[in-house]
């Protein structure tokens, strides 16, 4: 058995802004899977090595629950010991109850439902192009292309009024953010839920033709539980597809060969999409599990009641799994990546965050050729904060 690195522990700290960070990569350099010594000093597993993340991910003996979890980190909200999962917020919910949930949604989010929302996604992309180009450079790419397009597309599938995206941002981001305190992340999910209890409340007075007033006159799912799926789908709907679009973009413009290629191939752009979420990899802590029970996993024996954490980013760049993965190559044929995770918990909204970047990228290259940073690269300040990687702010100019 993998014997613990003195003093090894999990860390967000990149180096560059497009790598992970250097001590993860060299602990995959060495083995799969490695003891690690988590925040609250429980000696549980890192799996850096695709194959075993795959077989983790894949595995029924491997919990989700937060309340059987350990933090890698300091993160607040997963410490937390008195935190309880909101009814309906089933990606912290093992099976049959997470199998429950999902079935209600899953035919919302097919390839083929996506496909039919393409000309909205588009129309919204142009709109915000649009936007820019009468506003002129600089601006920042965050707040005017990427977190604006999958937040009103969210809003128009969930049926949640965009007026009050303020709102619902606000508290995304202080759930989400590292620095948050127990009860600053609390307080943020209780005002969320509050407000998706209401939109809930007033869509059975008066039905509406979206995905929760179908969950609503379905009639399946109570007030709690609908709030409680409200939260997931809108928290990860916008907030991923955001930072997935903030950092592309930055890769890409430091990257002149890969961004024309995105720009002038149009049989690029799906793969490149693909490459794109391999490569930058941003749920960069976790995903996390617990053993339910002893499993051997490629002779390491993980114990009952034992984490592992997957370093998603390392995996992703597993040179066993992925030729020159250390290199951006929007060229190459990408499959099996890790971002969307693997098994019963893999993102439910992959193929609406597909749509949304395979349209986004090109049109925003393609209408502004010119595209350019508007401060030093290392001046752009990255998400090392929060629980998902990106940019802060992404200054542009034409």
């Amino acid at each position: 058995m993998t014997e613990a690195i003195p003093g090894l522990t999990y860390t967000t700290a990149r180096e560059r802004p497009f790598d992970p960070p250097d001590e993860l990569t060299r602990v995959r350099e060495e083995t799969p899977i490695h003891r690690m010594i988590y925040a609250d000093d429980h000696e549980g597993w890192l799996v850096t090595g695709y194959a075993l993340a795959r077989a983790v991910l894949a595995h029924p003996s491997f919990s989700t629950r937060p309340e059987l979890l350990h933090p890698p980190i300091q993160n607040r909200l997963i410490k937390m010991k008195e935190f309880k999962t909101p009814p309906g917020f089933f990606i912290r919910m093992d099976p049959p109850e997470h199998t429950r949930f999902r079935k209600l949604l899953t035919g919302q989010f097919t390839v083929r439902r996506m496909k039919q929302l393409e000309p909205r996604i588009e129309q919204i992309t142009n709109d915000r192009l649009d936007a820019m180009e009468s506003q002129g450079g600089p601006v920042d790419l965050v707040q005017a292309f990427a977190m604006p397009i999958p937040s009103l597309v969210i809003c128009e599938l969930l049926g949640v009024p965009y007026d009050d995206r303020e709102r619902f941002q606000r508290d995304s981001a202080v759930m989400l953010s590292l620095r948050s305190t127990p009860e600053q992340a609390k307080a943020a999910m209780d005002d969320l839920l509050g407000y998706l209890r209401d939109l809930v409340r007033r869509k059975r007075a008066e039905p509406s033709d979206d995905l929760l007033g179908g969950l609503v006159a379905g009639g399946e799912l109570d007030e709690e539980e609908l709030a409680g799926v409200g939260l997931l789908l809108l928290v990860a709907g916008h907030e991923t597809t955001a930072n997935m679009l903030g950092l592309g973009t930055f890769a890409l413009l430091t990257n002149p060969e890969q961004l024309a290629a995105v720009r002038d191939d149009p049989a690029v752009v799906e793969g490149a999409v693909e490459e794109l979420l391999r490569y930058l990899t941003i749920i960069h802590i976790g995903p996390i599990r617990t053993a339910l029970e002893d499993v051997d996993l490629d002779g390491h024996l993980i114990k009952a009641g034992e984490a592992v954490t997957i370093a998603a980013a390392v995996v992703n760049r597993d040179p066993e799994r992925f030729g020159e993965a250390e290199t951006l190559d929007v060229s190459r044929p990408v499959h099996g990546h890790l971002t969307f995770g693997h098994g019963v918990h893999q993102c439910l909204g992959q193929q609406l965050a597909r749509a949304e970047m395979r349209i986004a990228y090109p049109a925003l290259l393609r209408r502004f050729p010119g595209l350019r940073l508007a401060v030093p690269a290392e001046d752009v300040p990255m998400r090392s904060d929060m629980a998902i990687y990106g940019v802060h702010r992404l200054p542009v100019t034409w």
